[in-house]
């Protein structure tokens, strides 16, 4: 998958399995976004087994079976969702898509991974979040610049581990690449796609919870525009936005549509943190102008200035844990409740956002 396009980034880490082969048995559907790429690695590298496949255009799967030459292709949803091994599906549907078929995969009697967004609406979050609690079944989503990017996983360990002490702030920047020839007509459509701050917002929103140690934030400001797309006018190109939580650790968070052509890679995303000892920096994609490749983390504190290269160290332990946890019956991963408050405040990010021109 090229690294130049953000929609097809599919990460792939080692091989890390926690459990042997057909001892956790998922399915993948709905295949409308590049992210289902991604989704799949993790959970084949931590030793789920790939069973099933299915989506209404024939394209897609046949690009899905040359990459996972074991997957058997359903003729249906139904056949996945009838399928007593399936444990987990596994969907990169079209945004609006999302919640609906995540309620109708738990209620079938599966667990949902599906990518971010996960929702439009805050109806559809209130009818996932009813849905999980009657059938006891998890609906996880794929923040996947957070839980697939090493650099990222190590700085929250380093943040456990109080290496900057308590984090007071959380300043996320989410470039993208348009690449809009290659973009599909949901994509342009706000009731599809959702709007920025509901789609790529969501990963800076739950970086900050998950960072902070926020349960709960409130959005203090957002705004939105299309500055520079105006043929497509239910773009959104930028966005922006500040939020509090409840512990007060604030948050501010950029994203766009403006990775210009010479960058090497999809976007030069970033993350600072701001702590009562020190700060970590995260050049997740890219250090401009002296490496193309990324992970690379910068720490200062009261030891000095370190900087540290973690790619190909830390791996991908969200996949994992998410397989023991629905094993299990745990919920370490990523708390249920984590999951639906980031997404909460993305949409809440969405409603409330002042459009700028």
């Amino acid at each position: 998958m090229s690294s130049s396009n953000g929609m097809n980034y599919a990460p792939q880490g080692k091989p890390r399995p926690v459990v042997t082969q057909g001892e956790f048995i998922f399915a993948a559907m709905s295949l409308d976004h590049g992210h289902i790429y991604g989704m799949c690695n993790g959970l084949r590298e931590a030793g789920g087994t790939l069973k099933w496949v299915y989506d209404p255009d024939p394209a897609k799967v046949e690009v899905f079976c040359r990459t996972y030459p074991e997957v058997q292709v359903a003729f249906s949803q139904e056949q996945i969702l009838q399928d007593n091994e399936v444990m987990l599906v596994a969907a990169a549907a079209v945004t609006n898509e999302r919640g609906p078929l995540g309620v109708k995969v738990m209620q079938h009697g599966k667990h949902y991974f599906t990518d971010k967004a996960p929702f439009t609406t805050l109806d559809q979050l209130a009818d996932a979040k009813k849905t999980a609690a009657e059938t006891a079944k998890k609906y996880s989503v794929y923040y996947s610049e957070r839980l697939h990017v090493e650099s990222a996983e190590f700085a929250g360990q380093l943040i456990k581990d109080g290496a900057i002490g308590r984090v007071l702030q959380v300043i996320g920047l989410g470039p993208h690449r348009l690449n809009a020839h290659m973009r599909p007509d949901w994509f342009f459509k706000k009731e599809q796609y959702g709007g920025i701050l509901c789609d790529i917002g969501s990963h800076q929103i739950e970086q900050f919870l998950y960072y902070a140690g926020c349960k709960d934030a409130t959005v203090q400001h957002s705004k939105v525009a299309n500055y520079n797309n105006k043929q497509y006018p239910e773009l959104e190109d930028y966005g922006d936005a500040n939020l509090i939580g409840d512990n007060g650790a604030t948050n501010y968070f950029r994203v766009d549509w403006f990775t210009p052509d010479g960058l090497s890679t999809w976007g030069d995303g970033r993350t600072m943190i701001l702590g009562t000892n020190g700060y970590i920096e995260l050049r997740k994609y890219v250090d401009i102008a002296r490496s193309n490749t990324g992970d690379h983390l910068f720490l200062v504190n009261g030891e000095g200035e370190h900087k540290i290269e973690v790619k190909d160290q830390v791996g991908f332990p969200y996949f994992g844990a998410l397989i023991l946890d629905i094993l299990n019956g745990t919920d370490l991963a990523m708390p249920q409740e984590h999951t639906f408050k980031a997404a909460e405040l993305c949409l809440e990010a969405q409603r409330q956002a002042i459009r700028v021109e």
